[in-house]
């Protein structure tokens, strides 16, 4: 497996990792109605900004397996998982048929090493506290619950 940068061809394979990664169990919108919701377009609005950051996992293949990003928000268009305006916001997701074969570990480690060295302190993100799959993976990595944002939990690492 092969973690490597999301360039602007990988767009849309971002954008169905974005879907896949709302964890909305029973009768989830089609994805281009959830994406365009005002309290979701902030997530993949005009992607590819100075500080945006994205990495695809791939098999030997050529398969796109995954996806994991981060990307900051201000205090006047918060994400789910806002802490601060110096804190980027990771969102991960991984193909149903590619889960449990380590993709979303590679993932994870990358996007947390590009945020060291990109100068950050910490990474937030906003999980639903029934996925407790992703709640696992997030603890693995040393994420920590910080919060409440409607019915999800902000969890929080600090370098």
């Amino acid at each position: 497996m092969l973690i490597r940068k999301i360039t602007e061809p990988d767009y849309e394979f971002l954008m169905d990792m974005m879907y896949e990664s709302i964890h909305i169990p029973k009768d989830k919108p089609p994805k281009s109605e959830l994406l365009n919701e005002p309290a979701i377009k902030k997530y993949n609005e005009e992607w590819g900004r100075k500080t945006d950051r994205a990495y695809l996992a791939v098999d030997s293949d050529g398969n796109m397996l995954g996806a994991s990003w981060y990307r900051l928000f201000e205090e006047n268009n918060k994400g789910y998982g806002f802490v601060d305006s110096h804190t980027p916001e990771l969102g991960i997701a991984v193909r149903q048929a590619a889960r449990g074969k380590g993709v979303a570990s590679s993932l994870m480690a990358k996007l947390i090493d590009q945020a060291r060295q990109d100068g950050y302190s910490a990474l937030s993100l906003s999980v639903d506290p029934d996925n407790t799959a992703a709640i696992q993976l997030y603890t693995k990595f040393g994420f920590v619950k910080v919060g409440i944002s409607g019915t999800s939990w902000t969890m929080k690492l600090t370098f």
